[in-house]
């Protein structure tokens, strides 16, 4: 059973908690033809708004980039064997803005409010101008949280019919 949650901050501290403790998601995107793909990334998660906004630091590939462009919706998966998971729902687009990309890059080396981080410069020497640094913004229009101990589900979805 589902139980629905009216404000994101009713499933935050949960959601947070089981990031923390998995880290990695699949983001799954889908082709053309309908079909999904998935590969492993580590977003950071933030709120804007009382809203999840999550972003990945990741290598803008023709693959990932044709699959935004056809269909910008996208699950990240969080999975660990406890059977704790979250699901967010996202559309996504690539930033291309300076000062958005550079923040990222300074939340993703200090590590961001979900727990989680690294120092993007280990992938882009050249810093958060480096041509090859890639940033994705997702905007959930559903979160679930899923407990394994006693499969207690609890899902958001923004009132505004996002």
């Amino acid at each position: 059973m589902v139980t629905r949650v009216e404000k994101f901050t009713d499933l935050e501290d949960e959601f947070n908690q089981y990031i923390r403790d998995i880290v990695y998601c699949s983001l799954i995107t889908v082709d053309k033809k309908g079909r999904p793909r998935a590969r492993v990334l580590l977003p950071i998660w933030e709120l804007v708004d009382d809203r999840p906004v999550g972003w990945i630091a990741a290598y803008k590939t023709p693959v990932k980039t044709a699959h935004i462009t056809n269909n910008p919706h996208v699950t990240c998966s969080y999975w660990n064997p406890r059977q704790n998971a979250v699901y967010a729902d996202s559309v996504a687009e690539w930033v291309e803005d300076p000062t958005v990309k550079r923040e990222v890059w300074d939340l993703y080396r200090k590590g961001s409010p979900s727990g989680v981080g690294y120092d993007p410069q280990h992938y882009w020497k050249g810093g958060p101008t480096d041509p090859e640094y890639g940033l994705l913004r997702m905007d959930p229009f559903r979160v679930q949280v899923l407990r394994g101990r006693d499969m207690r589900s609890r899902m958001w979805q923004p009132g505004d019919g996002s």
